[in-house]
């Protein structure tokens, strides 16, 4: 079985088994925006988070192994995405960068933001004109190395 036919079976899991990915987070023993990252095949897991995992998604020993491989990260294979939530958060980069690397930059130097060393926190927000979605990326700061 290929990484992304594994994705898909979890995913028809979830859905059949009615789970939120915070109870798979809670059973795995990390934070649901991480759980969920390594299910939709972007992490690898350690055996125990793999069978933690597996257990609550009726996964067999082969699934199991293979949410321990590493994996080839980067899930979004076409140039502009075309899922609306996705692309508006290309469209945020997009518009955004560059105000984003000069804020960066003003504050820290020459360097980038780590997606290893990195964090991520999603909630929701409850208000009167509609929801709103607080996405928090917490990356180390990466200077560039002079030589």
């Amino acid at each position: 079985m290929m990484r992304a036919e594994l994705t898909e079976k979890i995913m028809t899991a979830k859905i059949h088994s009615g789970i939120k990915w915070g109870d798979i987070a809670d059973k795995v023993g990390q934070s649901k925006e991480w759980t969920t990252a390594a299910l939709m095949g972007q992490i690898s897991m350690t055996k125990e988070e793999a069978t933690a995992a597996g257990s609550m998604l009726n996964l067999n020993d082969d699934d199991i192994t293979l949410l321990q491989v590493v994996p080839y990260r980067g899930s979004v294979t076409e140039d502009v995405p075309k899922d609306p939530l996705i692309y508006r958060l290309y469209e945020v980069v997009h518009v955004y960068g560059t105000t984003i690397k000069a804020l960066i930059e003003e504050e820290f130097g020459d360097g980038i933001m780590s997606a290893i060393d990195f964090t991520m926190d999603i909630e929701r927000k409850e208000d009167a004109k509609g929801d709103r979605v607080i996405l928090t990326l917490d990356g180390k700061f990466l200077p560039y190395k002079k030589y």
